[in-house]
């Protein structure tokens, strides 16, 4: 057994004060106000907080690797790792609309990457390829495509933690819809141009969320709710929100926290490669993505992923939004682990793995732990 003490515990839902979270094993077995005669302590002082560990939903890579150009256990590995490092203990790697070849092996990689235990891999995300190719973005025209039945059953085979397929409801079918979600797949709705209605009726047919809420998909207008307005109004569903300052405009982020909440809305990345890096610049698809002035973008100018970290979109939600810190903290830990159904990470409580930040008062991470052990 070790424990970590700090001035102050914030759970992920709630405060505890000044104390020590107990740790054996990887999994975290009490918080108390003191660590027990003869256990060893590692003491934070000052202004110290200790919170759980960031949890990201998208993450197409970072540490300079991207997952669709590095589908391996391997990339896998050292994209997880450079998230870790800035605070993220728990990623589900990102996809970016791969050829039929290119889902295989990011499935493949995902199992081995579990079966391996690599720290930080808590499932699989993949974005497409089922999209409307009209809000494709980055992704390639050439492989947006229609689902299939073998489609189907590739995608709803079973899998060993939470596998995230994002679709566009107006290009696949209530049917398919309604099949991945009773194999346990989770469905969330993204680029796509659908209506109200159409997003309504993949609601009804198993979507539990949106991708990158705003971002590539039909917006809300006074006659036209879109994809925008379903999410805003179902209370049934989540989504993602790129906290960035760059994809969604800080009053656009006070709407959606104002209509969705702290267990609704929570933060994701979706960081690129130059993610905890110091590169400025990769290639996706063939296409040159630059960093400049923290954006992101093609050479058209189209926004391509993000240069983030859900360190910094914690931190960017508090200054930009006017977020408070117990509810930002919260769509970065415990909002994302129940919608991705991550039964045991999000918290700091009995049970769960020891997934731990230490931050600073501005929320700065000073430390890490992933199951226990410091990174």
């Amino acid at each position: 057994m070790i424990a970590i003490s700090a001035p102050h515990i914030f759970d992920g839902l709630e405060s505890h004060g000044e104390g020590v979270v107990l740790v054996e094993d990887g999994r975290i077995v009490g918080i108390a106000p003191e660590a027990p005669a003869g256990v060893p302590v590692d003491e934070w002082q000052d202004d110290t907080m200790l919170v759980p560990g960031y949890i990201d939903l998208q993450v197409n890579g970072g540490g300079g690797v991207m997952f669709n150009d590095e589908t391996s256990v391997e990339g896998l590995s050292a994209i997880a790792s450079a998230h870790a490092r800035a605070g993220t203990t728990a990623i589900l790697p990102t996809l970016i609309s791969g050829t039929r070849d290119q889902l295989r092996a990011a499935l493949a990689a995902g199992q081995a990457a579990l079966a391996a235990k690599i720290p930080g891999i808590a499932g699989l995300h993949l974005e497409g390829p089922f999209l409307a190719l009209a809000r494709r973005g980055v992704h390639p025209a050439a492989n947006i495509t229609a689902m299939t039945e073998d489609d189907l059953a590739m995608l709803a085979a079973p899998f060993p933690a939470p596998l995230m397929v994002t679709l566009a409801p107006d290009a696949v079918s209530p049917d398919f819809i309604a099949r991945l979600a009773q194999a346990g797949v989770v469905v969330f709705a993204g680029h796509t141009d659908a209506t109200q209605a159409q997003a309504a009726a993949g609601i009804e047919a198993g979507i539990t969320g949106f991708t990158h809420l705003y971002n590539a998909m039909s917006q809300l207008t006074g006659r036209q709710p879109g994809a925008v307005g379903a999410a805003l109004t179902d209370g049934r569903v989540g989504a993602g929100i790129i906290a960035d300052g760059h994809h969604v405009h800080a009053t656009s982020l006070r709407v959606a926290f104002g209509m969705m909440g702290p267990d609704r809305l929570f933060l994701v990345s979706d960081a690129m490669a130059t993610a905890a890096s110091d590169i400025d610049r990769f290639v996706l698809n063939g296409e040159t993505i630059r960093l400049v002035d923290g954006m992101l973008t093609n050479e058209a100018g189209t926004l391509a992923g993000a240069h983030l970290t859900m360190a910094e979109a914690v931190r960017n939600a508090m200054h930009l939004a006017g977020i408070p810190w117990t509810q930002a903290v919260r769509m970065a830990t415990a909002t994302p682990a129940a919608w991705a159904g991550l039964a045991d990470r999000g918290r700091i409580a009995v049970g769960m793995r020891a997934d731990i930040l230490a931050v600073d008062s501005a929320f700065n991470v000073l430390a890490t732990w992933q199951d226990g052990v410091r990174v």
